[in-house]
């Protein structure tokens, strides 16, 4: 079954269903979707939760593995399967299908990866899931959509946005949800609930931190590494958590990379910017990237891997040093 994002905490609220699959590249409502679907399960006794991260070298037989294993306690629990690819390959499917056909006993299955491709929702093991139990594609909330959504959430955290005030907001985050959302936390830290006037988002914008996550990609593809450098400092020393700044980086690169490959087989620069929803204000500066070649983003999404390591405990890497390599990678300086 397919819901929409919307319809998600509905269905939560009447059943729940054996698997469930997210795809997507928006990391918050990723995350909230994601966090709905472990709550209701944690309501209705699923009290276990158990991990399977596809990283390095995945072993598909893991997942028989964990839905033949029984709980030590006989209770019910709560099998999270976290891919970084719709490329299961024939091994992937193969598990993935024959799970759906005899899901485990009071067990739940979330499955969470990025933006599948029309020809992986067209695959054997896609349309297994989706016979067996729900699917999620969450979409970006863009152009038209984005004011309402931000007017919702506001109103819905109690306050009230005056004349302008949304549309100021939506032209701060620029498409960045994560970032709306944080702003909308920061007005209500700030003045509690009530009425938000365009001076009181004024004075909030104007108390951020000064190194922002949310331009240090920009920063670093329009070529400015010593600014660049300094915002991954800056974040450093805010305490900002390394995942984020991974996720940041790395969901620039995977775009990049999907783009550059496309443009080698031969498709053009403003159909491919098109496919992929590319903002018209940073159409200059993917432009400009995408003068690279796609063997030069393929490496860094390799140097992405090593990082995640090392934020894993799994290399001993300094993933900050790491962030700075990539940094010089996305700026289109040599690798020394």
């Amino acid at each position: 079954m397919r819901l929409r994002n919307e319809q998600l905490e509905n269905h939560l609220q009447q059943q729940l269903a054996p698997v469930y699959l997210l795809s997507g590249d928006e990391p918050l409502q990723m995350q909230e979707a994601g966090d709905a679907i472990r709550h209701a399960a944690h309501r209705q006794g699923y009290s276990e939760r158990e991990v399977l991260d596809q990283v390095g070298g995945f072993d598909w037989s893991s997942l028989n593995t964990a839905a033949e294993s029984l709980s030590l306690f006989g209770e019910k629990r709560l099998l999270e399967l976290r891919l970084n690819s719709g490329k299961l390959g024939a091994e992937g499917g193969k598990s993935l299908g024959a799970y759906c056909q005899r899901p485990a006993i009071n067990t739940i299955l979330l499955i969470t990866l990025p933006k599948l491709e029309r020809m992986q929702t067209n695959s054997k093991w896609y349309q297994s899931v989706e016979r067996t139990g729900v699917v999620v594609q969450i979409w970006p909330v863009e152009g038209k959509r984005l004011v309402p959504w931000i007017e919702q959430r506001l109103r819905r955290a109690g306050l009230i946005p005056e004349t302008g005030v949304v549309e100021m907001l939506a032209d701060r985050v620029e498409g960045n949800l994560l970032a709306a959302s944080q702003e909308i936390e920061k007005l209500l830290l700030l003045y509690g609930q009530g009425v938000v006037t365009p001076e009181k988002l004024i004075e909030a914008v104007a108390d951020s931190a000064r190194f922002d996550i949310f331009s240090l990609v920009d920063t670093l593809l329009e070529g400015d590494i010593a600014k660049g450098s300094r915002i991954l400092q800056g974040l450093k020393g805010e305490g900002v958590a390394a995942p984020v700044v991974l996720w940041a980086l790395s969901r620039e690169i995977r775009l990049l990379a999907e783009m550059s490959f496309e443009i080698r087989l031969g498709e053009g620069v403003d159909q491919v910017m098109a496919k992929h929803r590319v903002w018209d204000r940073r159409k200059p500066i993917l432009r400009r990237a995408l003068q690279r070649q796609v063997d030069h983003w393929q490496r860094l999404l390799s140097d992405c891997a090593l990082a995640d390591k090392a934020i894993k405990g799994l290399d001993s890497a300094d993933p900050w040093l790491l962030f700075q390599q990539l940094a010089r990678g996305m700026a289109g300086i040599p690798q020394m």
